[in-house]
């Protein structure tokens, strides 16, 4: 099981600020939270008293009045036929289409906003919301939509905290695993996710690398559908036995030729006493363990990170999908010796990217960008022509330079001519252009 030991109510026993983990799945939403110093996350449950995390991600309005419920509540209220079941709040916000109820137009991603904030009351009977620090989601992808959609969510719930962020699960895994004690991550880490059909994310670390490169590996595999299974007991026996000799080939294939030290199983779907062979198969010579709870509390270790960076996370990168590749710099002089300047860091999510700064321009009318690759591969240069910019003796004009990432791989440059103080005055020209990087 993943671990779930921190008993005291962080936040109000001491009034500390607290950092927030926030899963938000397609059908299921997770909250853990833990101390901004070193302790281990706790995960919140919707149901006092057991370790049930997952809250249903469904509002229900109530038939006839303005009233809504979320959660456990929401679906008890449907089956009873008191109200309306809104469903898939996070596709319904990511495509932007109103939503109908009882004749009334309603704003998606308003409703997915109070989905949120109503079950983060369940976080209020442990922590006051007012000593929420930092706020992280976490989702299975992000993308540009997504993070538009998290973005006005976050506002949404007027939150006094200093920093919030986003990630997808793969990075929750690469910070929840970077997390736990060296032996469970001293060769490769997979997780099996099984809900409605089974995933693998397989975490590889290039040590031969400064800083050592973290890869996440996602593998489908439609083929395991979730089992609905067969009333009478002994066809309940053969399709268990069936999906356990399937997921034992599977999982074989999959790890062959891998070092994996720790396997993680995720989902209820292996909450269903069905693997015999596969886990016999599983656990030899490797750490199993299963669970629910991962992401969340990957979200809070992320978020602490990005807060207050610790000696091992300086050590790694990870390069998921939402990952600048490669380092973005200028070649400089400072103080007469030639030197890097770094622009943006591989690493760092491509959405969240930008840098401001200004340069002397030596000679000529072109700023040259160098772009080093963490995954192998040669170093190139990428230059800006600033065609039209005024021609002045060397080192008098004065630029100020923005770059930002459009997508991964696409960076946008913009140059405004400063002039060069009571010399030159600026031209006012500015110059954007697109990069490859």
């Amino acid at each position: 099981m993943i671990l779930q030991n921190q008993k005291d109510f962080i936040g109000k026993k001491n009034g500390k600020k607290v950092i927030v983990g926030y899963d938000l799945g397609r059908e299921q939403a997770q909250i853990s939270y833990c101390g901004l110093e070193e302790s281990e996350p706790e995960t919140v449950s919707a149901v006092a008293g057991t370790e049930q995390y997952n809250i249903p991600a469904v509002l229900c309005k109530r038939s006839g009045v303005s009233q809504w419920y979320y959660g456990k509540e929401a679906v008890k209220f449907a089956e009873q036929e008191e109200g309306i079941l809104v469903e898939d709040l996070l596709t319904l916000a990511e495509r932007g289409e109103d939503v109908l109820v009882e004749g009334e137009v309603f704003d998606p991603v308003a409703l997915l906003t109070l989905f949120v904030k109503r079950s983060l009351s369940l976080l209020g009977m442990r922590v006051p919301l007012n000593q929420i620090e930092a706020f992280m989601f976490t989702v299975e992808e992000l993308t540009p939509r997504i993070v538009d959609v998290l973005g006005k969510v976050a506002a949404g719930l007027q939150l006094k905290a200093g920093h919030i962020a986003f990630q997808n699960y793969s990075e929750s895994f690469y910070a929840y695993t970077l997390h736990q004690e060296k032996e469970i991550w001293k060769n490769d880490v997979v997780i099996f996710e099984y809900h409605h059909f089974l995933k693998m994310l397989c975490l590889e670390c290039n040590r031969r690398t400064r800083p050592q490169v973290v890869f996440i590996e996602r593998r489908d595999f439609p083929g395991i559908e979730r089992r609905v299974w067969k009333e009478e007991d002994e066809g309940r026996q053969l399709q268990m036995e069936e999906l356990d000799a399937l997921f034992l080939h599977l999982a074989g294939e999959a790890l062959s030729g891998r070092m994996v030290s720790t396997v993680f199983l995720l989902g209820d779907g292996f909450k269903e006493s069905w693997m015999k062979e596969s886990l016999k198969f599983l656990c030899r010579n490797r750490r199993v363990f299963q669970g629910n709870n991962l992401y969340s509390k990957g979200a809070c270790y992320g978020m602490r990170e990005r807060i207050n960076p610790g000696r091992e996370w300086q050590e790694y990168v990870y390069l998921g999908d939402e990952k600048l590749k490669s380092n973005i710099g200028l070649k400089a002089l400072r103080q007469g010796e030639d030197s890097y300047f770094a622009v943006l860091d591989a690493g760092t999510n491509w959405y969240e990217a930008f840098s401001e700064f200004e340069i002397i321009l030596e000679e000529g009318n072109t700023v040259e960008f160098v772009i080093t690759p963490l995954t192998g591969g040669n170093v190139t240069n990428r230059s800006v022509s600033l065609d039209g910019l005024p021609e002045r003796p060397g080192r008098t004009t004065r630029l100020n330079v923005q770059v930002e990432m459009a997508s991964v791989n696409q960076a946008v440059v913009t140059v405004s001519d400063l002039g060069f103080g009571e010399l030159f005055k600026s031209s006012g020209k500015a110059w954007t252009r697109t990069i490859t990087v």
